[in-house]
């Protein structure tokens, strides 16, 4: 078994890069062969660009999707993006280690999913959700946030955690992923590792990194999350009536 971790934190002593350690770790003592796609560190462009695309089809206008496709039929796709697709493909498991900024995943992991998963060639009109490129293989999201969990639920000032997540979830589950629940630690500030001198707060950061060991050790018994599929829709996308 094969698992990729995509890394998005810039600072290599986060708490995101602690727990991204531990993945790689657990996940090794497991019997997984572990390979990581450090974004900041490896520099990746999360803007697609009319300069990415160097045979392009429509030299005046810019169409990324269409370049993208273009790209994928000419074999010219960009190098970071070939390097990205061949990690992916070869991963039995995706973990996506970052922190919940403005409610939302990062502007750096966002640009990966809107340049990694090219149209044309990880997905089209009919190889999506339920018959996507990565049916079968598991996708799941370890997060952390500022405030703590108290602040997070429906209603509450953080915001429910679900309906943060649920746009990564989706577009995980378009491209055909089985997508486990996801992984928060919850309160997490500061630039490092350890934030405080404080020996309460260094204990309940240990303790989180328990928790993630004792989470992927159990992956496989998770139950994925739920979603739509195209036997729940009619031939226009909407939802079929159930019962009459």
């Amino acid at each position: 078994m094969h698992a990729l971790i995509v890394h998005c934190h810039p600072e290599r002593a986060s708490f995101n890069a602690a727990l991204t350690a531990v993945t790689r770790t657990t996940l090794r003592e497991l019997g997984f062969s572990v390979d990581i796609s450090d974004l900041y560190r490896e520099k990746f462009d999360p803007c697609e660009r009319p300069e990415h695309y160097r045979n392009r089809k429509d030299s005046a206008v810019f169409c990324p999707l269409g370049e993208q496709r273009h790209a994928v039929e000419t074999n010219t796709l960009p190098e970071d993006v070939r390097r990205e697709i061949v990690r992916l493909k070869s991963a039995d498991l995706v973990v996506f280690q970052f922190p919940i900024w403005w409610h939302s995943q990062p502007a750096m992991l966002k640009g990966w999913f809107d340049r990694v998963f090219v149209n044309g060639g990880l997905y089209n009109s009919t190889m999506r959700y339920d018959r996507g490129c990565f049916r079968d293989k598991r996708a799941v999201c370890s997060v952390t946030t500022g405030a703590p969990e108290i602040a997070f639920g429906p209603g509450s000032r953080g915001g429910d955690i679900d309906r943060i997540l649920w746009s990564t979830h989706y577009s995980l589950h378009y491209m055909g992923y089985l997508v486990l629940p996801p992984f928060v630690a919850f309160g997490i500030q500061g630039h490092g590792y350890i934030y405080s001198d404080e020996d309460s707060n260094n204990r309940r950061l240990l303790r989180y990194r328990e928790k993630w060991k004792d989470r992927l050790r159990s992956l496989k018994r998770d139950t994925p999350l739920q979603f739509q599929v195209w036997d729940d829709w009619d031939e226009d996308g909407r939802a079929k009536v159930v019962g009459t």
